[in-house]
């Protein structure tokens, strides 16, 4: 009897909890855990809060070192794979380098069905969206500037989604005409309900369309509804903006992916900088919503906070990584956090439910800018904890050491160099700076979290890049026409920045006319395409990259440009190729975000060849992200150079085991089980390393056979 009472009291109690938190618009701040028989990977990042978190434990700390390859599969082209695989009842769903998408048996890597769009991808696709209701199973991914609708049993595109199965993504942005547009789903959307949540990739000259957040009804295609991130006049941050500048300005988009807290309704959302990346003369103000965390109602797009890491961005120091959901211990009490990670090398943690930063943020003082037109935001906010993963300054004691002769070569180029730190603005004729580099820091990978413990971890690069501004002609000839809108990736002399960016040097030699045309229009690897040219700018081009003429046109206004321009992405090496700062030039850190503190740190991947001559411990550059298990481990491939696919012990970055890829991991890895088999896949398509091929295979690993058994129940961890 006096138990019954003392339940139906608690029940009371906890009804009377539900009812605040509802009438509040916020769920309880514990929610209810997921159930630990878990076997599928069904979300990109492994769940809508995009922990890359698995509950599986088959595969644990003392036997991992007995994992062989259970199958692959060789999509049979080359290009390069960024794609983490989602795997769905047994089904494994992935891409290939050229953007088919496939259906594999989880557990064999036999072929179910393939669907070809016709579209040759050649922009990077780092995964498929999923959606299922009682009678209808759907994958919703991205082809070039389309989002399809396929059946997931057959692959085959349902005709009662937008236009015979897809839509087009350049549509409903307030531009026209929409075939000038660039646009490409990147990153896939995020599903809530009924709906399918994206952003996109953009052009980072202009002109460029704005980066709009949109849902579409995942049964039909209809637009339900759009967030400006150039907001419109009359809604909140426009005054951030000059007049009308939601008409002519471009970008501030979501190009690498979002996070979902389910039980409240809450999207969030990171986004990249305003077009032109580097000169903001045309966009005086912060710009807001370029550059922030954004909390959205998932059900109508409306705003509920947001926080800004970069006022009147002039430096590209987007967002580059989809943030994470977890709940830690803040004051004594359980609070649900968001956390993001930023290429300048700062984690920022987040109550998720009103924007508080759970650490403090701090504003420091920047010096104006030099150029003229350009207006610098006097102030920039950063977190005071946890510390930064990457350097922030590059002094002449950090200059490479790895020979006497790159050192004293590196000095050389260092003078003439400006070195500050963050937020030194660009200046005419000088090159700054920027260390980390334009890709980070943190890259689009993105972290994992240990939901268990708080523990958050990053892979990161430690490179040095340096840029400057120039006066922009604006004339109508070719070679204005390269210098608005391919000189600020490859430079003013062509030269690029190899492996990342190539040199268009010599480019009429390796490509004819009918390869480059087609590049130009709808871009490739990490450059977007420039739909906007007319036929006859496309040409005049291509005449200057193959030839170097540059003879003023006559027949079409010349394209949007800004007063000044971009000289180029230069990534400082030494002459060798190697990195003209010491290392690390690749890490891994684990970070207890319950404290800020530090819990562990590791030096990243290796050169080969260095490595054969006694320099292992460098690290590299790397892209892919992290995952973590409950059996202790962390999985991560993302090395550029040494094709290694690694599993670290959590607790204490111990190497555990490590296998080499057919070509490197440039991905996120996902694990699953299926008929009682735990298995760990990752998409290796290489690419990013020009003395190395490229191409498109999914290797699985898991134990042997006769040593799977059913995965034990993880227990909490203190």
């Amino acid at each position: 009897m006096g138990k019954t009472v003392v339940c139906a009291t608690l029940l009371a109690l906890v009804l009377i909890v539900l009812t605040i938190a509802s009438v509040a618009g916020q769920a309880p701040a514990v929610q209810e855990p997921r159930p630990t028989g878990e076997q599928d990977w069904p979300v990109y990042g492994g769940a809508p809060e995009n922990n890359h978190y698995s509950s599986r434990a088959q595969i644990n700390r003392e036997n991992v070192k007995q994992l062989t390859v259970a199958w692959s599969f060789d999509a049979g082209e080359e290009g390069g794979l960024q794609t983490s695989p989602i795997i769905v009842d047994g089904v494994l769903y992935g891409l290939t380098p050229t953007q088919k998408v496939f259906a594999l048996d989880a557990a064999t890597g036999k072929q179910l069905w393939k669907f070809d769009s016709g579209i040759h991808g050649s922009q990077p696709n780092r995964g498929l969206t999923y959606w299922s209701d009682a009678k209808d199973k759907r994958i919703l991914v991205g082809a070039s500037n389309f989002l399809y609708a396929l059946d997931a049993a057959s692959g085959k595109p349902i005709p009662g989604f937008g236009n015979q199965g897809r839509i087009d993504l350049r549509e409903n942005l307030g531009r026209e005409p929409a075939t000038a547009q660039s646009i490409y789903l990147t990153s896939p959307g995020i599903i809530f309900k009924d709906l399918i949540i994206v952003g996109g990739r953009l052009p980072e000259t202009l002109p460029a369309p704005p980066g709009d957040v949109r849902a579409y009804e995942v049964r039909t295609g209809k637009l339900r509804w759009s967030f400006h991130t150039i907001p419109h006049p009359g809604e909140f941050g426009y005054a951030t903006w000059p007049p009308n500048a939601w008409n002519t300005s471009g970008a501030a988009n979501n190009w690498t992916g979002m996070a979902l807290d389910p039980a409240r309704g809450i999207v969030y959302v990171p986004t990249g900088s305003a077009a032109f990346d580097f000169y903001g003369g045309d966009r005086a103000g912060d710009d807001l919503f370029a550059n922030c965390l954004i909390a959205l109602k998932a059900e109508t797009g409306e705003r509920i906070w947001h926080f800004q890491a970069v006022h009147h961005d002039i430096w590209d120091r987007d967002f580059p990584s989809p943030p994470v959901l977890l709940t830690v211990k803040h004051d004594g009490k359980a609070v649900d956090a968001v956390a993001q990670t930023s290429k300048q090398g700062f984690a920022y943690l987040f109550d998720r439910v009103n924007g508080a930063p759970l650490f403090p943020i701090e504003v420091h003082k920047y010096p104006a800018s030099t150029v003229p037109g350009e207006h610098a935001s006097p102030r920039q906010p950063l977190p005071a904890r946890p510390a930064p993963f990457a350097r922030q300054l590059l002094t002449a004691d950090l200059l490479t050491n790895r020979t006497p002769e790159a050192h004293q070569w590196a000095l050389q180029q260092f003078r003439k160099f400006r070195s500050e730190g963050q937020f030194l603005p660009f200046s005419i004729g000088a090159d700054t700076v920027v260390f980390p580099g334009f890709d980070g820091g943190a890259e689009w990978g993105g972290p994992a979290v240990d939901p268990q413990t708080g523990i958050i971890y990053i892979n990161s690069n430690e490179m040095a890049w340096t840029g400057a501004l120039a006066p922009n002609t604006g004339k109508n000839s070719p070679r204005s026409i390269y210098l608005s809108q391919c000189g600020v990736c490859h430079g003013e002399k062509m030269t690029g920045s190899p492996p990342s960016i190539p040199s268009l040097v010599g480019v009429g030699d390796r490509l004819t006319w009918a390869q480059i045309v087609p590049i130009i229009k709808n871009g490739k690897g990490r450059m977007p395409g420039l739909p906007s040219l007319t036929e006859d700018q496309i040409f005049a081009l291509v005449d200057y990259l193959t030839s170097g003429e540059n003879k003023e046109l006559k027949s079409a206004a010349p394209p949007a440009a800004t007063k000044y321009r971009f000289t180029g992405y230069h990534k400082f090496l030494d002459p060798e190729g190697y990195p003209a700062v010491t290392p690390p030039w690749g890490t891994l850190s684990a970070i207890d975000l319950n404290t800020g503190e530090y819990v562990w740190k590791i030096t990243f991947g290796e050169y080969p060849e260095l490595a054969a001559k006694g320099q292992a411990d460098t690290g590299t550059e790397n892209y892919g992200g992290p995952i973590v298990t409950a059996g202790g481990l962390v999985f991560i491939g993302a090395t550029n150079f040494d094709k290694k696919f690694r599993a670290y012990d959590k607790s204490t970055g111990k190497l555990l085991w490590q296998t080499t890829l057919p070509f490197s991991g440039n991905a996120t890895p996902a694990t699953y089980e299926v008929n009682g088999r735990q298995l760990v896949v990752i998409a290796a398509g290489g690419g990013k390393d020009p003395k190395s091929h490229s191409g498109g295979v999914y290797v699985a690993f898991a134990l042997p056979l006769e040593s799977s058994q059913p995965s034990p129940t993880p227990q909490p961890q203190h």
